[in-house]
């Protein structure tokens, strides 16, 4: 049986995410998060009730835009 030092594999570097597809990702999610909150604004202003579908969406963007900003938990060693 081979002994390997699991602790001897280092993780990928943190910034080996494409830069721009990062920021196209959260330009996105942030667009959608804007045009749901508008569109529940728009449709309360006018005396029409906010579809649940609408909440839902508009609360899975925001709460994916912020795992995507949320800084990364600092690694124990």
């Amino acid at each position: 049986m081979v002994d390997r030092d699991i602790r001897a594999v280092e993780p990928p570097p943190a910034q080996s995410v494409d830069p721009l597809l990062y920021r196209m990702v959260v330009g996105a999610l942030g667009l959608a998060l804007l045009l749901m909150v508008l569109g529940g604004l728009i449709l309360s202003g006018l005396g029409q009730e906010i579809p649940d579908g609408l909440i839902a969406l508009g609360a899975a963007s925001g709460g994916a835009l912020g795992g995507l900003l949320a800084p990364a938990p600092a690694q124990v060693r």
